[in-house]
């Protein structure tokens, strides 16, 4: 059994979602501590004057050392609105726009008040969305496991019954693999290999949100997503 433990993300990049299928069972490990400079809170998309950030403006204070699901939305802001005015500017002509925009639209409507309320919402819609809707996935901040960092790790992957723990390629940087073993958990490290595929304005542009993707090839985005079309498509 492969389990992937991730952090959420605000509508995550491609190789996310990769992990996702990959694994058995998929936990979001959503009661770590937040870091400010990562992508819980913002992405990238393409437009026709290049990457732009959609970013939602949290209120905290970093010397409090909040988790994940402790931190707020900063509402004073209208990012709501700015976010799907962006993504109605960006991908309007894309093949694939009406089949998604609904979503999007429908999410932004709604009031949020915690940041990982509004990511775990868009993940499991973009999940759907790219076929991945039988996966088990779980919030670890629902699950009776503690422990510090690596031990925390492998007692999730013992909970479940995991021999194989599916880590990002970033995890190569503190990872143990030895102390997974010693408990009968192998570590398989991501090595994701992005695909090129056809996009508006131009040159192709990698690690965007998996949106992107979505917008520009519908139904065909997973098979993609995981090189299944390596060798067939190509920017035009």
């Amino acid at each position: 059994m492969i389990i992937g433990i991730l952090q959420p993300g605000y509508l995550p990049w491609l190789g996310f979602f990769e992990q996702m299928y990959r694994s058995d069972i998929f936990v979001l490990y959503d009661d770590v501590q937040y870091d400010k400079e990562g992508w819980r809170n913002r992405n990238r998309i393409k437009t026709a004057n290049g990457v732009q950030w959609l970013t939602v403006p949290i209120l905290m204070k970093f010397s409090d050392h909040p988790l994940i699901t402790d931190i707020q939305i900063n509402n004073e802001v209208n990012w709501r609105k700015k976010h799907l005015a962006s993504i109605k500017q960006s991908y309007g002509k894309a093949a694939f726009f009406e089949d998604y925009y609904e979503l999007f639209k429908e999410t932004y409507l709604r009031d949020w008040d915690f940041l990982v309320d509004l990511d775990l919402y868009f993940i499991m819609k973009l999940a759907d969305c790219l076929g991945l809707k039988e996966k088990r996935i779980l919030r670890s901040s629902d699950l009776p496991v503690e422990g510090e960092r690596i031990e925390r790790l492998i007692h999730l992957c013992k909970h479940f019954g995991a021999d194989t723990f599916y880590e990002g390629a970033a995890g190569r940087s503190y990872i143990d693999e030895r102390a997974f073993l010693k408990e009968g958990v192998r570590v398989e490290f991501q090595d994701y290999e992005h695909p090129i595929y056809s996009q508006l304005y131009g040159e192709f542009i990698s690690h965007l949100s998996v949106i992107d993707l979505l917008f520009n090839h519908g139904k065909e985005s997973l098979s993609i997503l995981m090189n299944q079309n390596k060798g067939r498509l190509s920017n035009p």
